[in-house]
């Protein structure tokens, strides 16, 4: 059997759904599958073709519409058969694997780039506690007074009042 998948929303590119899918995919054994990131009308939409036996495509149906990647905000999913040729798994699964890596090392690129940043971060905040210590010790004189002086005329208003 096969089938194609059309998850549309607001969010459902950009959030982990295809890595999603394809994880989801290996986990059931599918035979066929493949997915891939579309847009229509200002809509984002991913569309995942999936081939199987009839009670692994109802599996697969029926977790795509119960669970979804936590950041994808979907407005509707639905489903239809599909008769064309369904990629291998394997071989969606290592596309998708590049894809992914081609989306981290930017990334990664900027931590190692950004490290030097680290131990200045550090710097700062020893200083930023340094003066906050010191502002304590400004401070904490003139508060002990205001709190002795609110201890005794809490006593006083007892004593007044005949509640000790």
């Amino acid at each position: 059997m096969k089938l194609r998948i059309t998850i549309t929303g607001p969010k459902v590119h950009d959030v982990g759904y295809r890595p999603w899918l394809v994880e989801l995919a290996m986990s059931m054994g599918l035979k066929g599958f493949d997915v891939y990131n579309d847009e229509e009308d200002g809509q984002q939409m991913v569309i995942a073709l999936i081939e199987a036996d009839d009670r692994r495509v109802q599996r697969f149906l029926s977790n795509v519409n119960e669970k979804r990647p936590s950041l994808a905000k979907v407005g509707n999913i639905t489903s239809g058969d599909y008769s064309d040729e369904v990629m291998p798994l394997w071989q969606t699964a290592a596309m998708n694997a590049y894809g992914q890596m081609n989306k981290a090392i930017p990334i990664l690129q900027a931590i190692e780039d950004n490290t030097g940043l680290i131990p200045q971060m550090a710097k700062n905040t020893e200083k930023i506690l340094e003066e906050v210590k010191g502002l304590r010790d400004e401070v904490q004189p003139g508060l002990g007074e205001q709190l002795r002086q609110m201890q005794a005329d809490i006593r006083a208003l007892k004593d007044r009042t005949g509640m000790l």
